[in-house]
């Protein structure tokens, strides 16, 4: 008796009209696939991702671009231009030909204990020079050197340091030291003013393949009797006499020779005209070798 009740029960709660309906539905309801996520709603986020990558890549590429054009601008004015020995460099003007006077004290080379004063009115020279000569003392320069070696160019505009003072060239040679002798150019005309205090000891001829331009003037200095100064590539100072005191900055002792027509001068490389120059060259007394 309890088994058929409870097959009868059993068959109720399956085939009931009602309950067997509901059931069916929710069967059926049930039988629907998960949803999956849509494609179009995962877009806008890849889409800001890629977009962040993209804006990533620009914004180094910009820095890349500014690092770049930085280092540029610095290797331009560190090389680009040729900095000036004194003033600026130019054809000699209607000006530059007149009378200067003479230069204030100013200190452009050393040797040792000697002092050799600028002998031109700066506002008159067109570039600063030194070069090698035969049997001449080595000579310190005073100030800037204008065409030194690219790192120490770029050392000294990054870090500065030395930008101060008088500027000068270094020029090629072969026998002597390099700083043997000091060119310091001028227009031809210029006036030329003694580098030291001390007394005229010589005025021969200056020749130059085979002719006689100017005069070669040698002052022993009154501060170093040792030493002779040689001075050459100027017409001197008709005033001037074996024995005649001088004084440095003050004594004008001739005024620079044209010699363009004579031969090439390699100061020309550094000036807007011939490099037309006097010349200064330091020597061992030839009295020191006697007994």
């Amino acid at each position: 008796m309890a088994e058929e009740t409870q097959y009868r029960w059993d068959f109720a709660l399956s085939q009931a009209p009602g309950v067997g309906t509901g059931l069916k539905a929710e069967s059926h309801s049930a039988s629907v696939l998960p949803m999956r996520p849509s494609r179009a709603f995962g877009q806008p986020l890849y889409a800001r991702q890629r977009q962040a990558r993209i804006r990533r890549a620009r914004q180094a590429g910009g820095l890349a671009i500014l690092a770049l054009l930085l280092l540029v601008t610095l290797f331009l004015t560190a090389f680009g231009s040729s900095p000036r020995p004194v003033e600026a460099q130019g054809p000699a003007l209607a000006e530059r030909l007149l009378p200067a006077g003479p230069p204030r004290p100013q200190v452009v080379a050393l040797q040792g204990l000697l002092r050799l004063q600028l002998p031109i009115a700066e506002e008159r020279v067109t570039a600063i020079a030194y070069h090698s000569a035969a049997g001449a003392l080595a000579l310190r320069p005073v100030g800037v050197r204008a065409n030194q070696g690219l790192f120490t160019r770029l050392v000294r505009r990054v870090f500065g340091g030395g930008e101060s003072g008088l500027r000068y060239y270094q020029l090629s040679g072969h026998e002597g030291p390099a700083t043997g002798a000091l060119a310091v150019g001028a227009a031809p005309g210029t006036d030329v003013y003694s580098p030291v205090d001390g007394t005229v000891v010589g005025i021969s001829d200056y020749v130059l393949s085979g002719r006689r331009y100017g005069v070669r003037l040698e002052l022993q200095p009154r501060d170093a009797p040792s030493v002779l100064v040689a001075l050459t590539r100027l017409r001197p100072d008709p005033t001037l006499r074996i024995g005649s005191p001088v004084l440095a900055a003050t004594s004008k002792v001739g005024s620079v020779l044209d010699l363009s027509a004579v031969e090439r001068q390699e100061l020309a490389r550094f000036t807007q005209d011939a490099g037309n120059h006097v010349a200064i060259e330091v020597h061992q007394s030839a009295t020191l070798a006697l007994p």
